[in-house]
């Protein structure tokens, strides 16, 4: 096998970054997309040349045109809408937030474990080179100190709440919020340098809807604390900083990587930074597609370990806030038809 054929699940910008993305790789074969109606299916497959189109996703999770399928729905679908596609042996990537919580995750890791498929969260930011440049670089900096990270970006949809009318973005029956949307940019890189935090501390502002919209957060780790700061209704310029005690890694934004410079206390300086020469989507890609083709069920980077320990931070986060969605109720089950 030295491609893979691909279904789209959910037909809303993010799909198209990732097909844009996903395109520079020759591996990369898109065969067919689903969305609640033939309709907006038949649309996005013509803007796209997708030769195949459903609005049921049991038929294409039973179909045999694929091999793996993108999932780019609300949180909330997230969990069931992956396990139906593994069930049906179908290897998953499933865009950020992985679910809508920890119980979610591990029921989609035990179900790519007991079916034998590959299971992936597209959190990319930790697979770009530049991120790569970060993780060479932190023994440059001496005993590390402190992870700094924000990324706050006030919402173009804030502006209809503010006029009484709650999108999609601001909706925690969908799993929705600033946390979950961005929040999250911040602590997986964290998780994926450092591991899990030995305690945490959080706070934020809780809208009308029952979303968050901004929040910080204070980890304690051996030696060294991290921060982080994310908002959807407020912008922020502030950079994300490593600090060690012989010097700094600071990176332009967490989110997308651009620049990456060390300063060192002895004066050196130094731009670590890559310049660009693929999409911002086509390392997730990338990422999956060499894990399914290595016979692999979880990449080495975004493992589910990573997944898994950023969403119980999330969960906690949440918990502190008093942020609760319909799916932390132990007996929901989200429909997994779109």
């Amino acid at each position: 096998m030295k491609y893979l054929r691909w279904g789209v699940v959910g037909t809303n910008f993010i799909s198209d970054r990732v097909i844009a993305g996903g395109r520079q790789d020759k591996r990369f074969v898109l065969a067919a997309v689903c969305s609640r109606t033939e309709e907006r299916a038949a649309f996005f497959a013509e803007r796209h040349g997708i030769p195949h189109t459903f609005s049921s996703l049991e038929a294409m999770a039973a179909s045999p045109l694929i091999d793996a399928v993108y999932i780019a729905t609300p949180n909330a679908c997230h969990a069931a809408q992956s396990i139906l596609f593994m069930e049906h042996g179908k290897h998953v990537l499933c865009e950020k937030a992985f679910a809508s919580n920890a119980r979610e995750v591990r029921e989609m890791i035990a179900t790519a474990r007991r079916r034998r498929v590959t299971l992936m969260e597209a959190m990319k930011p930790p697979l770009t080179p530049n991120f790569g440049q970060v993780r060479e670089a932190l023994h440059r900096i001496g005993a590390i100190r402190r992870y700094f990270a924000c990324y706050c970006q006030y919402s173009s949809r804030y502006d209809s709440f503010r006029q009484g009318t709650v999108l999609n973005a601001f909706n925690p029956s969908l799993s929705n919020g600033a946390l979950s949307d961005i929040g999250i940019y911040t602590i997986y890189p964290m998780v994926a340098l450092f591991g899990r935090p030995d305690s945490i501390k959080a706070s934020g502002v809780v809208l009308s809807s029952g979303a968050d919209g901004e929040g910080c957060a204070v980890f304690g780790y051996p030696g060294m604390d991290a921060s982080v700061l994310y908002s959807k209704i407020a912008d922020s310029a502030l950079p994300t900083e490593i600090q060690g005690e012989e010097g700094n890694i600071v990176l332009d934004r967490i989110n997308i990587i651009g620049k990456v410079n060390l300063r060192l206390r002895n004066g050196h300086t130094e731009d670590l930074s890559l310049p660009p020469d693929k999409d911002e989507y086509f390392y997730e890609v990338k990422a999956f597609t060499d894990t399914v083709l290595a016979g692999k069920m979880e990449s080495a980077v975004n493992s589910w370990e990573n997944s898994l320990a950023a969403m119980e931070i999330m969960d906690e986060i949440r918990r502190q806030m008093g942020v609760v969605y319909p799916a932390d109720a132990i007996n929901t089950q989200q429909p997994a038809t779109g």
